[in-house]
C-alpha cells in the first residue's frame, strides 16, 4: 500500500488529483491510500514520518508548501515530495527540500502519472529500510542501517545514530522485536548492537569500533 499525503487548500483541485490517483490506482494495480490536509500546518503538526509520497501546494493560507517541506526534511528525508502549483516560480526553490518533481496547474493526468511512474521507481529500487520513533516535539525517521547500537536507560531508549543520538520513551524488548530481522544482537540487558558495526570478538566479550558509514 502506498501511502499518501494531498496537501492542498482548493478543494476543487482536490477532487481533480484525488480523481487522479483513483485512476493511477486502477491503471497501475498499486494500492493507494490518501490522506487530504488542508493546509501545510495540518502536516507538520505531529508529523509521523509515515508517508511515502506527499503531493504538495505551494500557496496555501497559513503555512505555504515551500516552509511545510523544510519542516518535513528535518524528520523525514525519505519520503518523496512533489509540488503542485499554478506558480512556476517558485520550481527552483524545490530543489532545496530535494523534491522529486514540481507539476503546473491545471494537472493533466499524463503528466501527473509520469511523475508517479517516478516516485514508484524511487519507492521500489530504494533500498534503505526506516524506523520512525517519536521523539521530544515529534517524530523521527531513523535509517536503520545508520544505528550503531541501542542503549535502554531508566524508561529511555537512546538510538545511537553514525549522525546522532535520539531518545525516546520504551523497553528495551520493544526495540529488540522491531530490530529483530535487521542484523542486531542483544549482548546483555542494556544494549543492542548492530553487528554491521561491529569490529571483533575476544575473549567471549564482542568489542566493537562505531566505524562512520560512508
Amino acid at each position: 500500500m502506498i501511502r499518501v499525503a494531498l496537501v492542498e487548500d482548493d478543494a476543487s483541485c482536490v477532487a481533480e488529483l484525488t480523481e487522479h490517483l483513483k485512476r493511477y490506482e486502477r491503471e497501475s494495480r498499486e494500492g493507494i491510500h490518501v490522506m487530504v490536509f488542508p493546509d501545510g500546518e495540518d502536516i507538520v503538526t505531529g508529523y509521523g514520518a509515515n508517508f511515502d509520497i506527499i503531493l504538495m501546494d505551494v500557496e496555501m493560507a497559513f503555512m505555504n508548501g515551500m516552509k511545510a517541506a523544510r519542516k518535513i526534511r528535518k524528520a523525514d528525508s525519505a519520503v518523496i515530495i512533489i509540488f503542485i502549483t499554478n506558480m512556476p516560480q517558485y520550481a527552483i526553490k524545490g530543489y532545496e527540500v530535494d523534491a522529486l518533481d514540481y507539476i503546473l496547474k491545471p494537472v493533466s493526468y499524463f503528466v501527473f502519472s509520469k511523475s508517479m511512474d517516478r516516485a514508484l521507481a524511487r519507492l521500489k529500487y530504494r533500498t534503505k529500510k526506516y524506523l520512525t520513533i517519536s521523539v521530544k516535539g515529534g517524530m523521527q525517521k531513523l535509517d536503520i542501517s545508520k544505528i550503531c547500537y541501542v542503549e535502554v536507560r531508566d524508561h529511555d531508549l537512546i538510538y545511537h545514530t553514525t549522525a546522532e543520538n535520539c531518545i525516546t520513551r520504551g523497553v528495551m524488548r520493544d526495540a529488540q522485536k522491531i530490530l529483530e530481522n535487521h542484523n542486531f544482537f542483544r549482548c546483555n540487558r542494556c544494549y543492542l548492537v548492530n553487528l554491521e558495526h561491529v569490529d571483533n570478538f575476544r575473549n567471549g566479550d564482542a568489542l566493537w569500533q562505531m566505524r562512520r558509514l560512508r
